[in-house]
């Protein structure tokens, strides 16, 4: 059986980290680790952009715009969405999530997803560097695996 999966280290590859301003206190941990997963696997720091808009229901659009300057390989979108006491988390979670996959899938750009949807503040902080990991540094590893596994498919392809 051949097997094509994707390495950590993919050259000469560009980023972007798309990250909402809403809930920064968490968002700014996942920017940090998501870079810093990016560098240490040999990534370039100016390779790396970051864009930021209002929120996580905003996410899509700009990764949408991001992937159509064809500038980048991957694009990592970044953000926090905390349950309260209403329907909102629902409307704004799932706008998100359906909003970066049709993005992904339309512009054959990975999107890799580091979006907190989490139900409590003690939650968000425990998945951006505490007791859960830094999920902007899972998202970059992601990222990093799906450029290299693209590269090769693209190679069969041809």
């Amino acid at each position: 059986m051949h097997t094509i999966e994707g390495q950590l280290t993919p050259p000469d590859a560009r980023f972007a980290l798309v990250a909402g301003r809403f809930n920064a206190f968490v968002v700014e941990a996942l920017i940090s680790g998501a870079h810093d997963a990016l560098v240490r696997h040999g990534v370039a720091p100016d390779d790396i952009t970051l864009v930021r808009v209002p929120g996580a229901y905003e996410l899509p659009l700009a990764v949408q715009k991001v992937a159509d300057t064809e500038q980048y390989d991957a694009i990592i979108a970044l953000g926090a969405v905390i349950r309260g006491g209403t329907p909102h988390f629902e409307h704004v979670a799932g706008a998100c999530v359906r909003g970066l996959s049709q993005v992904s899938l339309e512009a054959g750009t990975p999107v890799a997803f580091g979006v907190l949807t989490v139900d409590s503040i003690e939650q968000a902080i425990e998945r951006a560097g505490t007791k859960a990991g830094n999920k902007g540094a899972e998202a970059a590893m992601s990222a990093l695996e799906m450029v290299s596994l693209m590269r090769q498919l693209d190679q069969g392809a041809e």
